[in-house]
């Protein structure tokens, strides 16, 4: 038989790795981004799936539209538009959950060889989404001093950040570096892909505002409120943190020839999303669904956060820094011990009975194997704690190991 595409050679297993670990007994896994299923609002969901399929069968369970359901499309654009920023539905694609929206974004803009630049660690759904194109990266560390995206950006098709709390690292990125990064993108004509699945995720502050809405401000191409946004800021977002992942809905939002090309994209993919699972977000947007979520998300989450940290250092500082994030669902650890492999920490982790994420596998280049991504949403405390010091007791035995 004729052998497979050279793309599946580079492909990583840490993913398949963590979704399966829900199947492996007592195995606590510190690894995925995921949420705890204790805040999917079940009653709520159960309802709205009997109530689409009573009154329109037809749009619930048959072919729709490429670019998504026009309730839905038109429900986004309500939400997210501001004093400043006018959207229509000529602004939003409806995707089949983020993921598909990342692909959709490389297979529009990204020939074989061609460059992204990506904030640095980058979540390795998007590398695993881009692969098939094979591009090339250039790397944007943005907690670096004085640095300057356009470099970067001038030379790739689009830049990708995750400014709330990035997925692996847990970065916050400030409004100031928000503004550079949108002047970066008008500058050199660079799309700047904001990545927001954690956008309502927000523990000690409120919520800062979206690149896409920064983009609205002001003077300057892109920024007039007259007619639909056309800037240079394309918004991916999805349900799958604030009602469930199961629905698989995402969206795009960005100007309209971009939505035209993506949803281009999307037609040689899966020609459209779930209409039920359209239909039900719809209503839970119009009945204010995922804001009254969110309340109890962010206490869930925020004590958890808590509980995690001062297990990590009860158990983990000999070994580990990190900073305490503000948000979102992760914590990145940084190796203080010359010469410890994080990808053998994490099969030696398994022996242990926890599951983490190395830093190899959000490295373009798969180089970096000095820290771990660690999720700390889906488990109580006492899982929490019990992880970390599985971890721990993992950590000294590969260091022994290594001095024998």
């Amino acid at each position: 038989m004729r052998p497979t595409a050279k793309w599946l050679s580079h492909t990583n297993d840490v993913t398949a790795t963590f979704l399966a670990a829900a199947q492996i007994p007592d195995l606590i896994n510190l690894a995925g981004g995921l949420p705890d299923p204790s805040v999917w609002p079940v009653e709520p969901l159960a309802q709205l799936s009997q109530e689409v399929l009573r009154d329109d069968t037809a749009a619930a369970l048959g072919y729709g539209p490429v670019p998504g359901l026009p309730q839905l499309r038109n429900a986004l654009a309500q939400r997210f538009s501001t004093d400043q920023l006018r959207l229509t539905a000529d602004n939003i694609l409806v995707t089949t959950g983020g993921t598909q929206a990342l692909a959709a974004v490389a297979e529009a803009l990204i020939e074989p060889g061609q460059a992204i630049a990506v904030q640095t660690p980058t979540y390795l759904g998007a590398l695993d989404a881009w692969r098939a194109r094979v591009p090339r990266y250039l790397p944007m560390a943005l907690e670096a001093p004085e640095f300057d995206p356009r470099p970067a950006m001038r030379d790739a098709q689009f830049a990708y950040t995750v400014p709330n709390f990035s997925n692996p690292s847990g970065r916050l990125v400030d409004v100031a570096q928000r503004r550079a990064l949108i002047e970066a993108a008008r500058d050199t004509g660079c799309w700047l892909v904001e990545d927001d699945p954690y956008g309502g995720l927000f523990y000690d502050a409120p919520a800062l505002p979206s690149m896409l809405a920064l983009s609205a401000e002001g003077s300057g191409p892109g920024s007039s409120c007259e007619g639909p946004y056309d800037g240079p800021v394309i918004y991916l977002g999805t349900v799958s943190k604030e009602l469930a992942p199961g629905l698989r809905i995402g969206w795009a939002i960005a100007a309209p020839e971009m939505i035209t090309a993506l949803a281009a994209a999307k037609q040689g993919m899966d020609m459209f999303s779930s209409g039920i699972c359209q239909m039900i977000t719809t209503r839970a947007m119009e009945r204010g669904l995922l804001e009254s979520c969110q309340e109890a998300q962010v206490a869930l989450y925020r004590a958890r956060r808590d509980a995690f940290c001062a297990a990590l250092e009860t158990h983990l500082s000999p070994y580990f820094t990190w900073e305490v994030p503000t948000g979102g669902m992760f914590v990145w650890a940084k190796s203080t011990v010359p010469g410890l492999d994080t990808d053998a920490l994490m099969q030696r982790g398994l022996a242990e009975g926890v599951c983490v994420s190395p830093s190899s596998v959000f490295d373009p280049a798969g180089q970096d194997r000095t820290a771990l991504r660690l999720n700390f949403t889906l488990n109580p405390p006492d899982r929490l704690e019990a992880g970390v010091a599985r971890l721990a007791r993992a950590t000294k035995a590969l260091l022994q190991e290594a001095a024998e």
